[in-house]
């Protein structure tokens, strides 16, 4: 991790303080899902990229579905129409 300063107002403070009172993770980490969430998207992989990785894992695992191999092609095609 690369250590950095940012100034907040009063106001978005006291609300890390609470929020991190709450739920027990540090203001350091609020903060980090907070910019994850504001450039994650654009971080995400391209459709190539999703293609490449969905290729990588196919078949290493178990759906417990016994037509799952048998429809493999349909599911396929039904998730990349989305």
């Amino acid at each position: 991790m690369v250590r950095t300063q940012v100034q907040l107002t009063e106001r978005q403070l006291h609300a890390l303080r609470q929020r991190s009172s709450a739920t027990g993770r540090s203001i350091a980490d609020l903060i980090r899902q907070g910019v994850e969430l504001y450039v994650g998207p654009e971080q995400r992989p391209n459709r190539e990229e999703q293609i490449e990785r969905a290729l990588r894992v196919a078949g290493k695992f178990s759906s417990g579905s016994a037509g799952g191999s048998q429809e493999h092609d349909r599911h396929l095609a039904e998730a990349w129409r989305r």
